[in-house]
């Protein structure tokens, strides 16, 4: 029997506890496992870096919800990305990233990867031309996101992907900004999915961590191996917050939305506002692909300033509007991409116009939120 998504949230690998009936999967808070004689763990469990009981429950929930075969769980979504490159690249491969990307990732690949032997090129994730024209022999990823970080660009997954497997790399995509609710790649022709469980799928703002989803058997196998190996995991307690907060991901997700349609038509009317980047605009260069592979446009909006100095006022007069790093929680936040998250990109391909302003809208009372944005915009 198929299942719904919010269904899957809620009881994807989180049956009752068969011994107490327990209706919230426990946190197996512990490092080992008893075993029932050498060479015979119990239901193979040996020691949690390898497996623990709340993290598989994660896992398979994840897996349910991206559509995918497997998925792997880590400290971090820059943790998951790190053991996904080792694993797939070798010194001396390539992988395109888009021109438009989070400074973490970029960094990631620009400080530590490249040291590793590991080339990149910045094209235009927007364009499958540009992608086609960046790509050599030694290509083994087209690594995207969509929508970008901060810009929200949209890539087309499928396009990409026939792109990609053309010339035998893979397609990973970043789903961090739309979800599987919104979005789930796999279903378009992406090998794997990256995600930072620490913004929508947490969505709480109390748990950082991040996952791996993919098809192939094969390749799900050898990113265990290395999750394993390289210890990048995330804890128990971490695991199950993590599946709390996924449990209401579609009604958050609905709400984040809501919200920010209204907070768009607010800032449209602004004279303090320049332009303003929202995939659900009609005027948006990726719109109609967006309708095309995403169920809404997101809880993410970004918009120009006047100047970098308006910017930096416009985010430091925000009260409701946290001023944060970070996204995707239930509470709104604020940030200035190119001084905040983006400052590893300055100087870069990647580097963010100054007079950018990056909202992750909340799930508050939407009046209290377009309040705080008009006295935030006012000079």
């Amino acid at each position: 029997m198929t299942h719904g998504f919010d269904t899957l949230a809620i009881h994807a690998g989180q049956e009752p506890d068969p011994v107490t009936g327990a209706v919230v999967l426990p946190i197996f808070q512990t490092s080992t496992y008893a075993q029932d004689a050498v060479g015979s763990p119990r239901q193979g469990y040996e020691y949690s870096r390898t497996t623990n009981p709340t993290r598989d429950s994660l896992q398979e929930c994840l897996a349910a919800l991206e559509g995918g075969r497997r998925a792997l769980t880590f400290a971090s979504g820059l943790a998951a990305e790190d053991t996904l490159l080792r694993t797939v690249c070798r010194p001396g491969d390539h992988v395109i990233i888009p021109d438009d990307a989070y400074g973490g990732t970029f960094r990631l690949f620009s400080k530590v990867a490249e040291r590793w032997g590991l080339n990149w090129t910045a094209a235009s994730i927007h364009s499958v031309d540009s992608v086609r024209a960046a790509m050599t022999d030694k290509t083994r990823i087209v690594w995207v996101e969509t929508p970008t970080n901060p810009l929200l660009g949209i890539a087309d997954i499928a396009a990409l992907a026939q792109a990609a497997h053309d010339r035998g790399a893979l397609l990973v995509v970043d789903n961090t900004f739309a979800s599987p609710y919104l979005q789930q790649p796999l279903h378009l022709g992406a090998d794997v999915v990256v995600h930072s469980t620490t913004k929508y799928l947490g969505g709480h703002s109390d748990v950082v961590g991040g996952a791996l989803i993919g098809t192939d058997e094969a390749l799900m196998g050898e990113l265990a191996f290395h999750q394993n190996a390289m210890g990048a995991i995330n804890g128990p307690f971490d695991a199950w917050l993590t599946l709390r907060g996924i449990k209401t991901l579609g009604v958050r997700m609905d709400r984040h939305c809501d919200n920010a349609e209204k907070v768009v038509e607010f800032l449209s009317r602004s004279k303090s506002v320049g332009q303003i980047l929202y995939p659900g605009l009609p005027e948006h260069p990726g719109h109609e692909t967006a309708a095309k592979q995403m169920r809404r446009f997101g809880g993410m909006v970004s918009f120009r300033a006047q100047s970098e100095e308006h910017a930096v006022a416009i985010c430091n007069r925000a009260k409701l509007f946290v001023l944060g790093e970070s996204l995707g929680g239930v509470e709104s936040l604020i940030e200035h991409p190119g001084r905040m998250t983006h400052a590893s990109a300055a100087g870069s391909p990647l580097e963010v116009p100054g007079d950018l302003v990056r909202l992750s809208v909340g799930i508050e009372t939407i009046d209290d939120l377009l309040a705080d944005l008009e006295q935030a915009l006012a000079r």
